[in-house]
């Protein structure tokens, strides 16, 4: 028996996809009432509208979406810059910001991963017809705000402040948060601070390190030791256990509630100190994880659905008047105090 050749093997064909020139013929009406069927802004006969989408359902046929940017109208493809989610917050974030999205008929493009956050990443998707660009980890070139500006693609930051004052932003006023859970440990009779900060070159948490520098020194008191993680338990741990080791801290502020927890785990379980009495710890975003029975873990509430929703608000706004001054939302955290300060 000799081997089958692979020139004569037949090959796979894909299925051909059923086109809108398909539905008119079958419909017998012309190519220009089947566009106009599936648009309901645009007048058809009832009747003719129903018949065209009965044969469309028939025959397999729906509008290519993409093909409608090149008619000049919306796609509903949204870009989002994730970043790398290292914190359970940027993932609990997102999942909520896909699912408003598409509750709001777009389809976004996720960029997620520590390679996210590049140029030639961000340039590959804009090749794409975006109706609008989310960033929410990371950072971006000017090139990109400005090869944006060119498509006329609307760029809407996510968790900070942009540079570029024609776009929108939302972000939480991390300054005033961190100043509260100062204010919440001096009343508890807290006096020897320590802080644990995420990565120095972000600005939330340049921010957040300000809100307690300068409380403290508002009271009379200044900050004994702060260190820098990752926003992950692990490096929180970790760090953590460098600042509790080398100065007697009755209070520890944390930039995010899993660097919180990291810290948690550290003072009680490999430094066996109790929490609160020895040792107050304060996290900043209140992440599900923060209300467990076992964390219990007092905090600064990063509101996702009130962010979530001033994002799809600008969105919405941009698109309607794209020449519309950039537009900074800023929203007040809330301090949930909880078990462990």
């Amino acid at each position: 028996m000799t081997e089958e050749k692979d020139h004569l093997r037949p090959t796979a064909r894909r299925p051909r996809r059923v086109t809108a020139a398909d539905v008119a013929r079958a419909a017998g009406v012309s190519r220009t009432a089947v566009s106009r069927a599936f648009n309901p802004d645009s007048y058809l006969d009832p009747l003719k509208r129903e018949r065209v989408l009965n044969v469309a359902l028939d025959i397999g046929y729906r509008p290519n979406a993409l093909a409608a940017s090149l008619q000049g109208t919306r796609t509903g493809l949204v870009a989002v810059v994730a970043g790398d989610l290292a914190s359970p917050y940027d993932s609990e974030f997102l999942a909520a910001l896909v699912s408003a999205l598409n509750a709001a008929d777009k389809w976004p493009l996720v960029l997620g991963g520590p390679h996210a956050v590049t140029d030639q990443a961000i340039l590959s998707v804009l090749r794409y017809p975006l109706d609008a660009l989310i960033i929410r980890g990371g950072s971006i070139s000017p090139d990109i705000v400005t090869t944006c500006e060119k498509l006329n693609i609307p760029i809407i930051f996510a968790g900070r402040i942009g540079s570029n004052p024609r776009s929108d932003s939302v972000a939480c006023d991390n300054r005033a948060g961190s100043a509260k859970a100062v204010d919440l440990l001096l009343r508890g009779g807290r006096r020897r601070f320590g802080y644990l900060g995420g990565p120095a070159d972000w600005s939330s948490e340049r921010e957040r390190l300000a809100g307690v520098v300068s409380r403290l020194e508002g009271a009379g008191h200044r900050l004994l030791t702060h260190g820098h993680a990752d926003y992950s338990v692990e490096g929180g741990r970790r760090a953590a256990r460098v600042l509790l080791t080398s100065h007697a801290l009755d209070a520890l502020i944390c930039a995010n509630d899993a660097m919180a927890l990291g810290a948690l785990s550290c003072a009680r379980h490999d430094l066996g100190l109790a929490v609160p009495d020895d040792l107050a710890v304060v996290g900043f975003d209140d992440i599900s994880m923060a209300r467990w029975p076992e964390y219990r873990l007092t905090t600064l509430r990063n509101p996702i659905d009130c962010t979530v929703r001033e994002v799809l608000r600008l969105l919405e706004m941009r698109l309607s008047h794209p020449q519309r001054p950039g537009e900074r939302v800023i929203i007040a955290p809330t301090l949930i105090a909880r078990a462990t300060h």
